[in-house]
């Protein structure tokens, strides 16, 4: 028989469209091997005819664009097409289908998101066994409400000959309805809406029926349309011309129409809530949120008409077991859960009684402080957790579902593991301290084997993993249920000393540095000391890495925000002695040879350029009165006005070990010391170019603000090095590499799972980046204070993009209440002219009324999402939020000693009875279109 593939597509020159799938004739689903398909410039279709052998089958396919212009190859979106054939009952079957446009915004529907929680469909009703058919009579079942009226949908099979079937993607029908078509043929109903053609959601989120048209010599004009089983109707028709079936010009063929998405009347959109789990308050928990405090956000999410929860990194961060470890973007492994959300009870209870009265002690201690007290906590629940190991081993070990799960999860669950058991061995997760035997990760399997004689030390890591993810998961299928969805968050690096570090070290560049470049953060970078990613390696195994990394991810998550999603164009890399993300440069990067600098600046001296630039009065500015003593202890005269910092300080690196050291003997003189740390660390950065090796130099990042740029001879030489070299390195040099490097690196994580996909894309963001992550179908982030124009003081929600996410402030920054106060001109003019309040006096105050104002504005926006963090939604009740507005911001970018300690001020469950304050939210939820 005869496969005919057909779609409209027009091209230009030197792009050609194949047809890809799992018949050897269509590549076996090489793409180099791919069928190329013929071109009908009178219809502006493109074909191809498969003869197969088989007497029937399946096959699968997709459709590919190659561009000859510039070597590229695009698949469309989209799961792969699936057809079934029977050869010996017709002899054709014709497949029209359409192109699934990747930047498509209907495509975004078809993610987890939506298929697995927003517009999850019922469970099937099971039919009756056998035995109870068997054992119990049954009459036989009255007409059901699927489909009272309309004619019922054939199951999915070959179709015969003269049959045309309907596929249609749309994973946005509510759980209690279905779809149909309507159309003009008595097949279809003759438009009459009670005896439409009902679709089956057997393989949702595709639709599917098969039929038979009455009159198939006659084009025949449809529709598709929610159906209505309980009033047997059709409601709600699609917008748009109708769909036309062409009259059959050949009696005997099958059709096949895979037809573009239902068209509806209004993009969806829809609100959420950000509050990281740590942060969580409940009446059961242990001074910390728990992976069950997420059933009560979600109830409360449910009824405030809320769809999205929104959290922070959970993985394990347990590096030092001090206050340090509270930072959730350093994570020890990117698969292992973090402890601290465990909820003791939920494992199971205390047969100690002594044990279970401290705990209950320890319980309501820790629950009564206003902060996570993260060192105390986990000392305490690491104390529980041994002591429920011990008595819930022997069943623990025997438990189908635990070795189901070992086994399952065994890839990163047995090093994670032993690194961790291996760590508190020998006091340390850096591995490179360990002795020789360990450093290097050698038969995991033996040393954490059952048998072993200290397999206990690695059984407790085995046994707290096995509870984290069942917790977790019950959490999940518990939002899941109720229509909520769960976004997670990706970190863009991973923890120096790591699980991933110690076992995959050549992943990573291990002597390099990642971080950020000066922001509104942080005026001297930010340096994460996470090493950088090697992606050529990464790139070498087609990024499994990342695909495992994203796998597990989607176990939990039907969303995801990427962190830092600029990393994945450039990630700003600092060398090893940097402290500060100042002497960084971004990798990859196309670094300025010597002689290219030369040229268009008209000189070139290493020293003045490239080393610190120090002068007298430069240490008066920064030293005041102690300028003789810093110089004298730490500086030396190099001649002609020279000055250089002796070798014991001459990085940032050195200094920092030096300043840690003085703070242990001279602990009375911290505030100096930190203030000697800071002004020599600027002394380091007085430089204007960073070399990048074989001759070749990079811009220092912000060098217009130094003293060395400021005092160079001429304006000529300013004129020359800012606009004509800087300006152009930072913005317009590497803006079609970076954009490549985008996407060669971006479709392995997007397309690793059907997780939706959000990136941070804030900060020094490239030209490129909004296209790439808009063809890839990934939402940017908006924030009002941040806007993407840096000559608008204010972006306003309304300009977002529809493929974005709009939010009042993130995690990194002051709350709403907190920036309200920050600077009052500011907030004049904000209230002012974004507001709307012209010529009147800003609240000293974010009142509730004002806060409203603000959140409005983010739900009515044209955005996919608006994803609100709770502390914002909390402004607007005077009753509710919190006392001191300054004490809700959960992270301090510019101080890299930042104790991640905010805890929400009230219990979930008081949240949940805040009838007062939830259906006025709903209202305005509601209100502003967002479902």
């Amino acid at each position: 028989m005869i496969l005919r593939f057909s779609l409209p597509y027009r091209t230009i020159p030197g792009q050609q469209l194949a047809v890809c799938g799992s018949h050897p004739d269509l590549g076996n689903w090489q793409l180099a091997a791919a069928a190329p398909m013929s071109y009908d410039n009178a219809t502006g279709c493109w074909s191809y005819e498969l003869t197969v052998a088989d007497a029937s089958g399946e096959l699968s396919y997709k459709y590919a664009l190659l561009d000859a212009n510039d070597g590229a190859e695009h698949w469309e979106s989209g799961p792969n097409r699936t057809v079934q054939y029977a050869a010996g009952s017709i002899p054709r079957l014709h497949l029209a289908d359409y192109w699934r446009a990747p930047s498509q915004p209907e495509n975004e529907l078809l993610t987890a998101a939506f298929t697995k929680a927003l517009f999850r469909r019922p469970a099937p009703v099971a039919a009756p066994s056998t035995e109870a058919a068997k054992t119990k009579k049954t009459k036989a079942p009255a007409k059901t409400a699927s489909a009272p009226a309309g004619i019922a949908a054939q199951p999915a099979a070959a179709p015969a000959a003269g049959e045309i079937v309907f596929r249609l993607l749309a994973p946005r029908v509510a759980p209690a309805l279905g779809l149909c078509v309507l159309g003009s043929d008595p097949a279809l109903g003759a438009w009459d809406n009670t005896k439409a053609l009902v679709l089956t959601d057997a393989d949702y989120p595709t639709w599917a029926a098969t039929v038979k048209l009455q009159n198939p010599a006659k084009d025949c004009l449809y529709k598709y349309a929610m159906w209505d089983a309980q009033a047997g109707q059709a409601l709600d028709m699609e917008g748009g011309e109708d769909r036309v079936i062409p009259a059959a010009a050949d009696p005997a063929a099958a059709r096949v129409f895979n037809d573009e998405g239902y068209r509806y009347a209004s993009s969806w959109r829809g609100a959420g809530v950000a509050l990281p789990v740590f942060a969580m308050r409940s009446e059961s928990g242990f001074g910390v949120g728990e992976f069950s405090d997420l059933t009560l956000l979600t109830d409360w999410a449910v009824q405030t008409g809320l769809k999205l929860v929104q959290i922070l990194p959970i993985n394990d961060t347990t590096a030092t077991h001090t206050w340090v470890d509270s930072y959730p973007y350093a994570a020890i492994s990117v698969f292992a859960l973090h402890p601290q959300f465990i909820h003791l009870e939920g494992i199971a209870a205390l047969k100690d009684k002594k044990a279970a009265q401290e705990l209950a002690r320890l319980k309501q201690e820790f629950n009564a402080k206003d902060f996570v007290d993260y060192a105390p906590v986990m000392v305490a629940k690491w104390k529980f957790l041994r002591l429920l190991y011990q008595q819930e081993k022997k069943a623990f070990l025997a438990d189908a579902d635990y070795q189901a799960f070992r086994a399952s999860e065994a890839s990163w669950l047995v090093p994670y593991a032993a690194f961790s058991a291996l760590r508190d061995r020998f006091g340390t997760a850096d591995f490179q301290q360990w002795p020789a035997q360990f450093r290097t990760p050698k038969a995991l399997e033996e040393l954490t084997a059952e048998t072993a004689p200290d397999y206990d030390e690695y059984g407790l890591f085995f046994f707290v993993q096995y509870h984290l993810d069942k917790q977790l998961l019950a959490a999940v299928n518990y939002a899941r249920a109720r229509g909520v969805v769960l976004k997670g968050d990706l970190p863009i690096g991973i923890y120096r000393h790591s699980v991933d570090a110690w076992t995959q070290p050549e992943l990573y560049h291990m002597d390099s540095q990642a971080g950020a470049p000066p922001d509104d953060f942080s005026t001297t970078g930010q340096n994460w000391r996470f090493p950088t990613y090697n992606w050529e390696r990464m790139a070498a195994d087609g990024y499994t890495w990342w695909k495992q990394r994203m796998g597990h991810l989607a176990r939990y998550f039907d969303a995801l925000r990427i962190d830092h999603i600029l990393g994945f164009f450039r990630i700003w890399e600092m060398p090893i002695e940097s402290v500060e993300g100042l002497l960084g440069h971004f990798a990859p990067a196309l670094p300025l040879h010597r002689h290219e600098i030369e040229r268009r600046l008209g000189w070139f001296d290493y020293s003045r350029l490239c080393e610190p630039y120090i002068r007298w009065h430069m240490l008066q500015d920064i030293f005041q009165g102690e300028a003789e003593a810093v110089f004298d202890e730490y500086l030396y005269d190099a001649s002609y006005g020279r000055i250089h910092l002796k070798e014991p300080v001459d990085n940032q690196r050195k200094i920092e070990a030096h300043i840690a050291q003085k703070l242990v003997d001279f602990p009375e003189h911290a505030e100096y010391f930190r203030w000697l740390q800071k002004g020599l660390f600027a002394l380091v950065n007085e430089v204007l170019f960073v070399p990048a090796g074989n001759d070749c130099y990079h811009p220092r990042i912000t060098l217009n603000k130094s003293y060395s740029f400021r005092e160079l001879d001429t304006d000529e030489d300013r004129r020359r090095l800012y606009d004509d070299i800087y300006v152009d390195f930072f913005f317009r040099r590497h803006e079609e590499f970076w954009r490549e490097q985008g996407l060669v690196k971006l479709p392995a994580v997007r397309y690793a799972t059907d997780m939706l996909i959000c990136g941070e894309d804030l900060g020094m963001v490239p030209a490129s980046v909004p296209g790439v992550m808009n063809e890839l179908g990934i939402l940017g982030l908006h924030i009002q204070r941040m806007p993407s124009n840096p000559e608008t003081e204010f972006g306003h929600p309304d300009a977002a993009p529809y493929l974005s996410v709009v939010t009042t402030s993130s995690h990194d920054m002051s709350t709403l209440r907190g920036w309200w106060e920050e600077d009052r001109v500011r907030t004049q003019r904000f209230f002012e002219t974004v507001l709307g309040h012209w010529r009147e006096v800003a609240p000293f105050y974010c009142e509730p009324w004002v806060a409203r104002e603000m959140l409005v504005q983010h739900l009515h926006a044209p955005a996919m999402w608006a994803i609100l963090p709770l502390q914002d939604l909390l402004a607007m009740d005077r009753n509710l939020r919190r006392a001191n507005p300054h004490e809700e911001q959960i992270n301090v970018p510019s101080n890299p000693t930042h104790f991640w300690k905010y805890r929400l001020h009230l219990p979930l469950e008081e949240l949940v009875e805040a009838v007062g304050f939830n259906e006025p939210l709903r209202a305005l939820v509601q209100a502003s279109g967002r479902r």
